[in-house]
């Protein structure tokens, strides 16, 4: 059967564009960034320490970062509901909406 494989990103700052060639060996090549040059690669989860060490032993790599997107909360239904406008609101819209009749 078919089993999930925990999956992490990497920040991979580099001196140089030309070899992303080579990243492509440690993991899937995301998103490379030209103006701040660095690379987001995807690897699996198990092995990120021993990857990243590698990698960073790489003469174009500058530094090399795990990603915390999977730290941070991704569910935002409830709070989008949760505003209440307060009076200083409402008398904001109000002044906005005289300032467009004149």
């Amino acid at each position: 059967m078919f089993e999930v494989v925990p999956r992490q990103g990497l920040v991979v700052w580099v001196y140089s564009l030309k070899q992303i060639k080579q990243l492509r060996h440690y993991g899937t090549v995301l998103y490379v960034s030209k103006k701040m040059k660095y690379v987001y690669l995807y690897l699996d989860a198990d092995s990120l320490e021993a990857t990243a060490a590698r990698i960073q032993k790489l003469r174009f790599v500058k530094a090399v970062e795990p990603s915390h997107r999977g730290e941070l909360a991704t569910t935002f239904g409830d709070q989008r509901t949760a505003f209440t406008p307060t009076e200083e609101d409402e008398e904001e819209k109000k002044r906005g909406a005289e300032r467009a009749r004149h």
